[in-house]
C-alpha cells in the first residue's frame, strides 16, 4: 500500500521545483513509510511513498516507468490477478524489471489503454503519465477501498492519495464548504465527489479521469447490476459463496510481508478467519479490541472463534482516555468524520501493525447479504405499504405509539420510526429518513440553513435508488449502501485508520466478481421470514460454530453515551460550548446547549449527534483555523 501525488501544468514548458512534489508526497509518509521516490518532467510532478508488500526488492521503487521511459506510473493498491496478465504481457514482448503488479498495470495501459481497467481485480488509485500523448490517467477501484483526491484551479490539475498533500501545495487554500458540512451533518461523512474544503473534489468509485490539452473528463466504467437474476437452488448458492469467497480469501493471501486478520467475533469476520486457517499452513494471527463496557464489548465471542481455529490471538482494551488521540485521529481523516468506530479501528490497527503488515477483514458481508435489522425493517415497511389504507393507518399509529416507550436515539425507536415514515410516503423515503440524522430546523443558524441546499443528501439517496438496476427493495437499498454509506463510510474508516499505522487492509468481500455474483442472487435468499444474511448463515454451517451463526449482531459500536456523562463530559462542554465553536455560525447557541446538557444530564441520549458536532469543530481546529492549516504545511515541509 501506498500513497501517490502529483501536478500536471496545462503549459508544457512549466518546470515545478523538486521541493513542492517532495513536500506533498512526506505528508503520505505513514501510508508509505519503506520507501520514497519522485518524477520531473516538463509540465508533470509525481510523487510516491511506498509500503513494501510484495517484490521488497528497489526494482519495485516507484515513480515506475515502461522500457523507454515515457510511461509513468504511481499507484496504491493491490492487483490480485497480476499474474496472470504478467504471463500474457510478457508473450505479447512487454519486458519486466520487477515482480510487482504496478508493473502489470503500465503494460496493459500500452495495449489496452483505460480499458485496463476492465482486466484489474483488486484495490487501486492509481495515475499513468503518457508523455507521447502529454495524457494523465487517473482512476479508482470500483468498489472505492482506494481514496484519490484532486483540485484543478484552470491551469494546473493535482491529485493525492489524500487532502492533505494537496494542502501542502502553496495556492491551495483551506476553506470549509458549507453543502459538504451539510451533507457530513446529515450523512456523518462526505460523500464524493464532494469534499469537505472548497475546491477539492473526490474521485468516486468506479470512474477514472482524463486530463490532456487542459481538458479533463470523468466517466464511470462499473456499475454493480441486480439483474438477471441467477436460477439456482439454495444449496447450489451456499456451494457458490463458500468457492467464491475461498478464492477470494485465496488471491489476498499473496504477500511477501506477515499478514493476519481482524477478528470481532461476528459472522463476516470469522469467515474470513476461518477461510485463512484451511487456507495456511500456520496459525493464523488474528487482532480483536474491545471495551470495558459489557453491551459493546465482543471479546469474549473472537477469542471464541480465535480458540475454534487454532490462531495466534492478540487483543486491546480501549479507555476513555483513547481520547487523547483524537487530534491525531481527525488529521489523520483529513475530513470531518462521524463514525466513532474509527477510534478502536485506529487502536486495531495500532495493534495489528507491530505483530503483521497486512490484515484481512470482513467488511461488505451486511452490504451484500443484507446485514442490518434496517434491511428487515424497510422490507416489512413494503409489504404494509403495500397493503389496504386502513392497514397502514392502525400500523402507522401502532408504530408512533410504541415508539414513545424508547429513547429517541435508540434502535428500537428508530426502526418504529422508520415504519411510520414509510407508511406515510414508501420505503425509499422511510429509508432515506433513517440513513439522514441532520439537526432540526431550530439547530442551524438562519444565515447557515439559508446558504445550503437542506435536502441535498435525500436527493442524494434517492439518485442512487434511482440508479440501481434492481427491482427489489431489498436489493435496491443494498445498491444504494454499496454506492454511498460503503465507499465513503465504512472503507474510509478502515482505509485511513489502517495506513495512518502503516497497515494494509484486505477486504475479501469487497471482491468484485463476488460483489457481482451475490448481487445476482434472489432477494428472498438474504433475508428469510426474520432472518438476515440467510443464505450466508446457511453457507457458513459446517464452517463457523452455531453460536456464532445465531448470536445476536453487535456491531462495532463507541460506549459513547457513557464517556459523555463522565470523563468526557468536561472535554463536551468546553469544546462545543466555547466561543471559538459557536462563533463558527453553523448553530444557534441555544440549541447547542440544550443538546449537550440533555444528554450529560440523562434526560436524553443524543451520542450520535454529539459526536459528529465534536468531530466537526475539532477538525475546523485542526485544518480550518490559520495557526493549525500553517502547522500542516510546516509539518509536511
Amino acid at each position: 500500500m501506498c500513497g501517490i501525488c502529483g501536478i500536471i501544468s496545462t503549459d508544457p514548458s512549466e518546470h515545478f521545483d523538486s521541493r513542492i512534489i517532495q513536500r506533498m508526497r512526506d505528508t503520505l509518509a505513514h501510508r508509505g513509510p519503506d520507501d520514497k521516490g519522485a518524477y520531473l518532467g516538463p509540465g508533470i510532478a509525481l510523487g510516491h511513498r511506498r509500503l513494501s508488500i510484495i517484490d521488497l526488492r528497489p526494482e519495485g521503487r516507484q515513480p515506475m516507468a515502461n522500457e523507454d521511459g515515457r510511461v509513468q506510473i504511481v499507484f496504491n493498491g493491490e492487483i490480485y490477478n497480476f499474474a496472470e496478465h504478467r504471463d500474457w504481457l510478457i508473450a505479447k514482448g512487454h519486458r519486466f524489471k520487477s515482480r510487482t503488479d504496478t508493473e502489470v498495470i503500465i503494460h496493459l495501459y500500452e495495449e489496452l489503454g483505460v480499458d485496463c481497467l476492465k482486466r484489474l481485480r483488486g484495490m487501486f488509485a492509481f495515475a499513468i503519465w503518457d508523455e507521447r500523448k502529454r495524457f494523465l490517467f487517473l482512476a479508482r477501484d470500483r468498489l472505492g477501498k482506494k481514496p484519490l483526491f484532486y483540485h484543478f484551479d484552470g491551469k494546473r490539475l493535482l491529485f493525492a492519495s489524500e487532502i492533505k498533500a494537496l494542502l501542502a501545495y502553496p495556492s491551495v487554500t483551506a476553506t470549509a464548504d458549507p453543502q459538504a458540512i451539510d451533507y457530513y451533518l446529515s450523512l456523518g461523512y462526505v460523500p464524493g465527489p464532494f469534499s469537505a474544503f472548497k475546491g477539492i473534489q473526490k474521485l468516486p468509485p468506479a470512474h477514472y479521469l482524463t486530463f490532456s490539452q487542459g481538458r479533463l473528463e470523468i466517466k464511470r466504467y462499473w456499475q454493480v447490476h441486480y439483474l438477471p437474476k441467477l436460477e439456482l437452488s439454495e444449496n447450489a448458492a451456499c456451494a457458490q459463496i463458500v468457492e467464491r469467497l475461498t478464492e477470494a480469501v485465496k488471491l489476498r493471501l499473496i504477500s511477501d510481508v506477515p499478514l493476519g486478520a481482524f477478528l470481532s467475533g461476528g459472522i463476516d469476520s470469522s469467515a474470513i478467519v476461518a477461510l485463512m486457517a484451511k487456507l495456511s499452513n500456520a496459525p493464523v494471527k488474528t487482532f480483536s479490541i474491545g471495551f470495558n463496557e459489557p453491551e459493546y464489548d465482543e471479546t469474549e465471542h473472537a477469542r471464541s472463534v480465535a480458540q475454534q481455529f487454532g490462531t495466534e490471538h492478540h487483543q486491546f482494551t480501549v479507555e476513555p482516555d483513547a481520547i487523547d488521540i483524537l487530534e491525531t485521529l481527525v488529521w489523520h481523516f483529513d475530513e470531518p468524520f462521524a463514525d466513532s468506530s474509527a477510534l478502536p479501528t485506529y487502536y486495531l490497527s495500532k495493534l495489528t501493525r507491530e505483530h503483521v503488515t497486512v490484515a484481512l477483514n470482513g467488511d461488505a458481508g451486511d452490504e451484500n447479504f443484507a446485514g442490518y435489522p434496517r434491511y428487515l425493517v424497510t422490507l416489512l415497511s413494503q409489504y404494509l405499504y403495500s397493503g389496504s389504507g386502513p392497514l397502514r393507518g392502525v400500523m402507522g399509529s401502532t408504530a408512533a405509539q410504541g415508539r414513545k416507550l424508547f429513547r429517541d436515539n435508540s434502535k428500537m425507536a428508530r426502526c418504529l420510526r422508520l415504519i411510520e415514515r414509510t407508511l406515510k410516503s414508501g420505503p425509499r423515503l422511510g429509508y432515506l429518513r433513517l440513513m439522514t440524522h441532520r439537526p432540526g430546523e431550530s439547530m442551524y443558524s438562519a444565515d447557515f440553513a439559508s446558504s445550503v441546499d437542506r435536502d441535498a443528501a435525500e436527493k442524494l439517496i434517492m439518485a442512487a435508488y434511482d440508479r440501481s438496476d434492481a427491482k427489489h427493495i431489498v436489493d435496491a437499498t443494498l445498491n444504494v449502501d454499496l454506492d454511498l454509506y460503503l465507499p465513503y463510510d465504512l472503507l474510509v474508516k478502515v482505509d485511513i485508520a489502517s495506513m495512518a499505522v502503516g497497515l494494509e487492509a484486505r477486504s475479501p468481500m469487497v471482491d468484485h466478481e463476488f460483489v457481482e455474483f451475490v448481487a445476482t442472487l434472489p432477494a428472498r435468499f438474504k433475508i428469510s421470514g426474520l432472518t438476515l444474511k440467510a443464505i450466508f448463515k446457511k453457507a457458513l454451517r459446517g464452517l463457523l460454530p452455531e453460536r456464532i451463526l445465531t448470536r445476536r449482531k453487535m456491531g462495532f459500536g463507541v460506549p459513547l453515551d457513557h464517556w459523555f456523562r463522565g470523563q468526557l463530559s468536561e472535554l463536551l462542554r468546553d469544546t462545543l460550548l466555547s466561543q471559538r465553536s459557536l462563533e463558527r455560525g453553523y448553530f444557534r447557541r441555544r440549541s447547542v446547549e440544550q443538546l449537550v446538557e440533555a444528554h450529560i444530564s440523562g434526560r436524553s441520549n443524543h451520542q450520535y449527534q454529539l459526536w459528529n458536532l465534536l468531530m466537526l469543530e475539532l477538525w475546523h481546529r485542526v485544518f480550518i483555523d490559520a495557526p493549525a492549516a500553517t502547522s500542516i504545511r510546516q509539518a509536511s515541509a
